[in-house]
This record gives structure tokens, C-alpha cells and sequence, in this order.
């Protein structure tokens, strides 16, 4: 991490930041090794379908961690973005008959405007103002999508196609279909850790530490958080894109603040700041709710009251605990800030 403790020489020059390895712990590397292997050959053993929904819901857990478990900002607005991804490659491969692996850059780079926009006012904030503000940008977002034609309001857009990948790929197949999600998964979840493993993260993660002194070292803070806003917005919005070619439409739904009340809830579970975290914690809260949705149980109250156990007895989530155990300390898996 950048050293922060030395404020005696003049800040009139950003302070060099070392070069980060992005080393794994070898137990670490050997769970996500492990992980991908088996999502491999998950689909032969359980639904595609809903292995597909899981990988998008962590994909977009993982974005948000981005921004709260690295830079320290809580967003609740983020559904904008995996919603508006969503709207914008539904439209676009649909009405504009553009391949999917197009239909999901307009997706990507539709949210990262989006976030370009929307954090260049928020960022303005801090704390609790922070999280209002894009909460309020949010909303103002879902009733455009309500009232803009072109995605048809309440009913959305639906019969998206999947199309062919590459012009000869058909993603009408589920397996097909499963795999380029489990790529761009794996491509999403890389670009996080790259991101946090680079002097660009080191700068970040400061920023939570302590942003006063990151601006006594001459670092211009407000463009870093703009900076890790976008890149959250744009990894949040390939989730989206994925999502709407998984399910074929794009609905209100995903743009409602309810959505980012689910990715925030997935990521605490889980374990803000760390790799496998939101990974974890997406798949718990998706899998609660596809498990559960045909049974007695009500779905949110058991949702909310893992939460309520998590918030009291396991304060850094699931993984964060793991981390923190002498499990994890024998296995050299400590967790790293």
C-alpha cells in the first residue's frame, strides 16, 4: 500500500506510488482455480439458466465492491447502471439487429457514460450526501426509462434475441450461451482485480484510508473517485448486458432502487474488499431466492435475517471472516487492505 506517513516534504508533486505485484496467495489462487473449474462443468449438473443469473448477479456484486470495498464510497445507484446496460444492448441488438458481442459493448460503454455523468455531480459529496445523491440520479433514471419510447415503458423490451457470436456462435444454444457468459465473467472479475492490484488501486485504496492525506500528497482525489466510479459503472453494466441476453428482455426492474439495495446487501454478505466476497454473497442471495421461490418461506424475510446475523456476528462478511480465522491465516490468505 502507498506509504501515507511521511508529510514532511513539500506536496507539490504527487507522491510515486510503487509498482503493486497483484501477487495470490497460493491457497487463494488454488480456490479460484478451483472455482473455474467447476463452473466449467456446472452446467451439466445444475440449470443453466439460473448458473447464468448467478454469474451476472456476482459480476455485478464484484463492480460495486469496486467502488465501496476500495474506494470507500456507498452508492445506492448503481442499479442504474446494470439496468440502463441492460436497456441499451436489449435495444440495440434487437431494434438494431447488432450482433451480441456489440449489443454488450454498447452496454458497457452506455453505463460508463452514464456513471461519467452521474458520479461528476456525486462525487461533489461525501458520506451519507454521497449515497443520496446517487440514489435521487438514480431515480430520476428510472422514470426516464418509464417514460422514454424506446423502452416501452412498463412492459420493457422483450424477445431480445441472442443472437450468433462472432457471425457463427448461435447463443440460442444454452451452453453456448452459458459459456460466453462465464468468459466475460472471468474477463469482468480479472479487470477488478487488475484495477485494485495496480498503483491506480494502491491510490484508492489510500483514498478510504484517509483522503486527506492522499490530497496533502498531491493526488487530485476527486478524479480518482470519478475515475473508480466509471469503471464500476462500466463492470456493473456488462453484468446488465449479460443479463439481457441471458433473459432475452429489460424491464423496470432492473433499473428500480430495489436492485441496488440487492447488489449492496450481496456485497456486505459476503465481504466488502475482498476478491471472493461478492462472488460468494451474489450466489448465496441468488440462490436463496431461486431455491425458495415455490416454498412457504418468504425469500426476503430469511434474506434479511441471514443479513441480520451477518451484521452481528460476522461484521466482515463471509469470506472477510474466513480471511480474518486462523483457517485463513494458516493458509496465507489473510486478508490484504
Amino acid at each position: 500500500m502507498t506509504d501515507l506517513s511521511d508529510l514532511s516534504r513539500p506536496a507539490a508533486k504527487p507522491a510515486r506510488v510503487p509498482r503493486a505485484g497483484g501477487a495470490v496467495a497460493p491457497a487463494q489462487l488454488a480456490v479460484i482455480v478451483a472455482g473455474v473449474g467447476l463452473l466449467c462443468i456446472a452446467p451439466f449438473l445444475l440449470y443453466p439458466v439460473f448458473l447464468m443469473k448467478l454469474l451476472c448477479f456476482a459480476l455485478f456484486a464484484s463492480a460495486f465492491n469496486l467502488l465501496l470495498g476500495y474506494t470507500g464510497l456507498l452508492s445506492f445507484g448503481h442499479a442504474a447502471f446494470f439496468g440502463g446496460a441492460a436497456y441499451f444492448t436489449a435495444h440495440s441488438v434487437k431494434v438494431w439487429g447488432l450482433p451480441p458481442e456489440l449489443g454488450v459493448l454498447v452496454g458497457v460503454v452506455g453505463a460508463a457514460v452514464l456513471g461519467l455523468i452521474m458520479g461528476a455531480v456525486a462525487i461533489r459529496r461525501q458520506g451519507i450526501y454521497f449515497a443520496m445523491i446517487t440514489l435521487a440520479l438514480s431515480q430520476m433514471f428510472f422514470f426516464f426509462c418509464l417514460q422514454a419510447p424506446f423502452t416501452h415503458g412498463e412492459d420493457g423490451i422483450q424477445g431480445v434475441p441472442r443472437g450468433h457470436l462472432l457471425g457463427f456462435i448461435s447463443l440460442e444454444n444454452s451452453l453456448n450461451m452459458y459459456y460466453f457468459v462465464l468468459v466475460m465473467f472471468v474477463v469482468g472479475v480479472f479487470c477488478g482485480w487488475r484495477i485494485v492490484n495496480s498503483p491506480f488501486g494502491n491510490i484508492l485504496k489510500s483514498i478510504r484510508e484517509n483522503e486527506a492525506r492522499a490530497i496533502s500528497l498531491g493526488y487530485s482525489v476527486q478524479r480518482y473517485k470519478l475515475a473508480a466510479f466509471v469503471m464500476s459503472a462500466a463492470l456493473a453494466g456488462l453484468a446488465g448486458s449479460l443479463k439481457a441476453l441471458v433473459f432475452q428482455f429489460a424491464t423496470l426492474t432492473d433499473v428500480a432502487w430495489q436492485m441496488s439495495g440487492e447488489v449492496i446487501l450481496m456485497t456486505l454478505l459476503g465481504g466488502i474488499g475482498t476478491l471472493l466476497g461478492p462472488i460468494i454473497g451474489g450466489g448465496l442471495v441468488v440462490s436463496l431466492q431461486n431455491y425458495l421461490a415455490t416454498s412457504d418461506v418468504p425469500v426476503n424475510i430469511l434474506t434479511g435475517a441471514i443479513f441480520m446475523v451477518c451484521v452481528l456476528v460476522f461484521r466482515r462478511g463471509i469470506v472477510g471472516e474466513i480471511y480474518a480465522s486462523r483457517i485463513g491465516r494458516a493458509l496465507g490468505i489473510t486478508h490484504r487492505h
